[in-house]
């Protein structure tokens, strides 16, 4: 005798498997990624040439997760006193431990026709002061189908000159 309800079966297991891949999916870190904090801690000024120049934009980041945030790549923007100064895309790999914090740094290479008018207005009388700051960016995370992890975060920051 054939039995007809083994076809039915196989569809039917396939199907609840495809759901349960679903649900998954859907519950994986994606969503329990909590956004780190990140702050900037410097801006040091090390050198000025004809064509632009280079500056040393360091960062604290607190990893607030209970687990290890693998960091691929990061994109990030900076405004200085309200003008945009920097921004870009940098691809250095390093792993914040979790419930833990780390500090990075990132060289900027910078055409100083574009920002010698905003530095004006904020390296007043050549005078380096504190500025207000406002930081924007994402995290590209190793973590399976996880998206961009974002940050923002705004304060001030004493400008230092390389001698």
């Amino acid at each position: 005798m054939h039995d007809h309800r083994k076809p039915f079966r196989k569809v039917a297991a396939v199907a609840m498997l495809g759901v349960l891949l679903l649900t998954a999916c859907a519950s994986t870190p994606t969503t329990l990624i909590q956004s780190p904090y990140v702050s900037l801690n410097q801006v040091r000024f090390q050198s000025m040439e004809i064509d632009g120049q280079t500056v040393l934009l360091g960062f604290d980041m607190t990893n607030p997760n209970p687990f290890p945030l693998p960091v691929e790549s990061l994109s990030y923007g900076v405004r200085l006193d309200g003008y945009r100064f920097a921004s870009g895309k940098t691809t250095g790999e390093f792993t914040v431990p979790a419930q833990s914090d780390t500090a990075f740094a990132i060289e900027v290479h910078l055409d100083l026709l574009q920002t010698a008018p905003r530095l004006i207005n904020i390296v007043r009388g050549g005078v380096l002061r504190d500025v207000s700051y406002d930081l924007s960016g994402e995290f590209e995370v190793d973590v399976p189908f996880a998206p961009p992890v974002e940050f923002e975060n705004q304060g001030t920051i004493r400008l230092i000159a390389s001698n």
